[in-house]
């Protein structure tokens, strides 16, 4: 346990008594923590919060009214015509046909119905207790809301109407000059960025050090299905409300540790308490899995069947999962920074997902579908000829489930007229998505990499079948697979938690200190004195250090990562020098992006497969005439010299100002060839949305680049320096005709207006943060 001056006492923008003064305000006091603020940016202010919580309990109403009238008010007999009846005093000869107030029974005799059914009755009572509670809270997180939004409009100066106009950035850099002008934190007389994501990803960056150190979640290894990792959002909650915010949790409140948990003398005592109260929350989600499995089912119907219904390919869709989530995510990574960036690496993931096909299957899928399709075929024909053949019973359930079948079997056939390199496809991957382990590398077109893939991409009917299947597996993991850890993760919360002043207890690895979490083998080698066990693995604090200092520009690293941070600069301009030069490659860009099969030449895309193509483009001969770069070009040597040219004066280049845009200031320049924009997407691009774009592109070849350095440190010299085609077999040269060499020279570009290179796209979350963490 190490600690870095003293604690903070509370997580709040303002602890003065006297409160924090506005411009033409009377004096107040602001006692609002940083992720309430955060998430009402996220969520577009008070009327969406408000408009979202109050919906949410109206849905959660209308399923539990609506199930209940399904179950009790409905005569099925009647419905199906098994039964006539007449429950709308029409006389029955008179009447063709069933209409549905036939098979709705009247209200006494329905309430009837309820009242004779005890377990109804039961779920009844516990859906109103906690919708109840649920209201409460909704109240009650009203109340916080007007409090943020009186924030925002007078000490932020942000009005309620514009605040989609503002980014995170903006608002954060407001939040800065605001303890800079009025002290509203009393520990600390300068705020910084790093500040402000520790208080808002306190408990987070915990979860993702958990997860990169192997301790979360649990992996199992079952028949035929081999290693299987299970994160539910059942089973986040369960863990969230274990370690972080739940009564008996490892915290005493949103900000500090409990002392006896900084102790190592009491770890194997306290290691039995944290395994006893694993067992209890086990026995309590066993006791409410009838409750939670109900509601899990009929949420999934009422939102799915729909969609299945219209869409049928919907449910071999994929998504990153839940631990595909953990595991890719960056120490200090906001949630719309990693939605913006797993979006961006969606299509690359699917496209090498759906390069790996099985012949057995596409040979079974080919052959159901045409069986299918021909029963399906002479349905639809004799339709055509007479619509009376729809009344025919169930025809129209054999017209929809033939057709399910088709588009099922159709999915599992692949288009025969695509070409994959697994290998490229998985670099491109990695340009977004930024961590892969080293056993990937060379192995891309290998099942096993292809399944360890899948456990980040997952489908989507995987997705709903988890979800359905945690209310059984949560309990039984938390009674029998998780208290065996119970010491590992005491000893982890006492190893890797420092007392931060202004901030409070946060995870040491959120510091980015590469002295302290550094790994040699990510070029760290001589400025860390890190052991294995304090080790970051798969270099996440190098790349979450990189990350967080392109996305926030102004901020100032401490000296041992501006060390670091200097030393990369200076080995990427030593590459570089052995490099084609960056206008060069990006010349070659419309190139590479076809050989690559990718659709959509967009800024980071046209510009990351230049760097991923050269080796290909070089050791084919169709480029590097010139006999300067008769060598072929590495893909570490293709990305180090296009980072030289976002970092060092070229012709061309304009010096960003300082002035035009508060927290988007940065003294780095940019060139306009980097971006490789076309004048109408410069123009349609607003300025945040140019600024994402770059930075998500300076960010990925930064990821490239690391990567590639470590492969070549563990592998050693190689004699011949082409990128992962060497170490996975060169693949034939490709074909290119004079046309396709004309058209794609690329477009001169109007001179870019004068930007910084952070920023980033507003994205919608999907990963939703509990409330309790943030209004509790």
């Amino acid at each position: 346990m190490r600690r870095i001056p003293p604690p903070a006492r509370r997580s709040c923008w303002c602890t003065s008594p006297r409160g924090c003064k506005t411009p033409g305000t009377t004096s107040r006091t602001w006692i609002i923590s940083s992720p309430s603020i955060y998430h009402f940016h996220q969520k577009n202010g008070f009327a969406c919060m408000m408009l979202s919580d109050l919906f949410e309990l109206v849905q959660f109403l209308f399923v539990v009214t609506f199930s209940t009238f399904l179950l009790c008010c409905v005569e099925y007999d009647v419905l199906f015509a098994n039964r006539p009846l007449n429950h709308s005093q029409v006389p029955a000869p008179e009447r063709s046909k069933v209409t549905l107030p036939d098979a709705i029974l009247p209200a006494p005799q329905c309430a009837q119905r309820i009242r004779a059914n005890g377990w109804v009755i039961f779920l009844l009572v516990m859906a109103a207790v906690f919708w109840l509670y649920r209201l409460v809270k909704v109240l009650c997180s009203l109340l916080s809301y007007w409090e943020i939004r009186a924030f925002y409009i007078k000490a932020l100066n942000i009005p309620s109407d514009g605040l989609c106009n503002y980014s995170w950035q903006e608002v954060q850099a407001r939040l800065i000059s605001l303890q800079r002008e009025q002290q509203m934190c009393v520990h600390k007389k300068e705020l910084t960025e790093l500040d402000i994501y520790h208080r808002i990803l306190r408990f987070k960056n915990y979860t993702v050090a958990m997860v990169n150190k192997s301790l979360l979640p649990v992996r199992f290894r079952l028949p035929l299905l081999g290693h299987v990792v299970f994160l539910t959002q059942g089973l986040k909650y369960n863990l969230e409300l274990l370690l972080f915010w739940g009564p008996g949790s490892l915290f005493q409140n949103k900000w500090n540790l409990q002392p006896q948990y900084k102790r190592a003398g009491s770890r194997l005592e306290l290691a039995q308490r944290l395994a006893r109260t694993m067992v209890l929350l086990g026995l309590a989600n066993l006791l409410l899995c009838p409750f939670v499995l109900v509601w899990q089912v009929l949420y999934a119907f009422f939102s799915y069947t729909e969609v299945i219904k219209r869409e049928p390919g919907s449910l071999g869709a994929r998504r990153w999962s839940l631990y595909g989530r953990h595991y890719l995510r960056h120490f200090n990574e906001l949630n719309h920074e990693l939605q913006a960036r797993l979006s961006r690496g969606y299509k690359p993931a699917t496209k090498y997902m759906n390069s790996f096909t099985s012949p057995l299957l596409t040979v079974l899928a080919k052959n159901v579908g045409f069986f299918a399709g021909s029963i399906l075929a002479v349905l639809i024909v004799l339709t055509v000829y007479d619509e009376d053949v729809l009344t025919v019973q169930h025809i129209l359930t054999a017209i929809t489930l033939l057709g399910l079948v088709v588009t099922l079997a159709r999915s599992f056939i692949p288009d025969e007229h695509m070409v994959w390199c697994p290998e490229q496809l998985l670099q491109r991957v990695l340009a977004h998505i930024h961590y892969m382990p080293d056993h990937w590398q060379g192995n891309a077109s290998k099942s096993e990499t292809r399944n360890e893939m899948a456990q980040l991409f997952q489908y989507k009917a995987v997705f709903i079948l988890e979800e359905l299947l945690s209310p059984i597996l949560t309990p039984l993991i938390l009674i029998f697979a998780l208290p065996a850890r119970a010491l590992d993760i005491i000893d982890f919360f006492r190893n890797f938690t420092v007392e931060v002043v202004g901030v409070g207890d946060i995870c040491s690895f959120a510091q980015l200190d590469i002295r302290n979490h550094g790994n040699p083998q990510w070029l760290s080698a001589g400025q860390t004195e890190a052991s294995v066990y304090q080790q970051a693995e798969n270099g996440k604090t190098e790349l979450s250090l990189m990350h967080f200092a392109i996305t926030n520009p102004r901020w100032q690293p401490p000296p041992q990562s501006e060390l670091f941070l200097s030393h990369l600069k200076e080995k990427v301009q030593q590459d570089a020098a052995a490099a084609p030069p960056a206008q060069r490659i990006l010349a070659e860009g419309p190139l590479g992006t076809s050989l690559l099969s990718d659709d959509s030449a967009t800024a980071p895309d046209g510009l990351l497969a230049s760097v991923l193509a050269r080796p290909i483009l070089s050791a084919s001969g169709l480029v590097s005439r010139d006999r300067r770069f008769i060598q072929p070009c590495s893909t570490a040597s293709a990305a180090a010299s296009v980072l030289a040219s976002l970092s060092s004066p070229l012709p061309g280049r304009a010096r960003v100002p300082s002035a035009d845009s508060p927290g988007c200031h940065s003294d780095r320049l940019l060139p306009e060839e980097s971006l490789l924009l076309s004048e109408s997407r410069l123009l349609s691009l607003s300025r945040s949305a140019v600024l994402a774009e770059v930075a998500s592109a300076e960010m990925s070849l930064h990821a490239i680049y690391m990567h590639e350095l470590h492969q070549q440190q563990q592998q050693g010299p190689a004699p011949l320096a082409v990128g992962l085609w060497v170490a996975a077999g060169a693949p034939k040269q490709p074909s290119v005709t004079a046309g396709s060499a004309a058209r794609a020279s690329q477009a001169q570009l109007r001179e870019l207006r004068e930007m910084p290179l952070g920023g980033w796209a507003e994205e919608e979350e999907e990963e939703e943060e509990e409330e309790e963490q943030t209004t509790g």
